[in-house]
């Protein structure tokens, strides 16, 4: 049987993780084994982390929307409840640079929403009033 050497891929296989390894601290970038755990866990984290960058901006923007919405004396659950009910479909990407942009635009909108949430009856209000009946 022929003997098979494998010191061109294995070679190739090192030369591709360093390459992934650069810019590492100290031997982690120019030791093979050290880099190899290094890029494996660096991968781990980038994956992982690409669902949690989404969840960051979501609160990111809940705050800002929160925020804007206190200065005229709504909270957010109620803003975004008052929105729902008038039928605006907006995410809160767009809202929370409304907030931050133009706060005209989006003092019109917290309007709108506590107009919306104040003309619907509750649904508390509705059960006290066929009790009594």
């Amino acid at each position: 049987m022929v003997r098979v050497r494998s010191a061109v891929t294995a070679q190739k296989r090192k030369k591709r993780v360093l390459k992934k390894a650069k810019g590492q601290f100290g031997h982690r970038s120019t030791r093979y084994r050290q880099a190899k755990r290094s890029v494996i866990k660096g991968l781990t984290y980038a994956y992982r982390d690409r669902k949690v960058k989404k969840r960051e901006f979501r609160r990111l923007w809940i705050i800002r929307i929160n925020a804007a919405c206190q200065e005229s004396g709504l909270t957010y659950s109620r803003f975004m409840n008052g929105l729902k009910k008038a039928n605006i479909d907006i995410d809160r990407k767009v809202l929370s640079e409304l907030a931050v942009t133009s706060p005209a635009a989006f003092k019109k909108l917290v309007k709108l929403s506590k107009e919306t949430a104040s003309s619907e009856p509750k649904k508390k209000e509705k059960a006290a009033h066929s009790s009594a009946s």
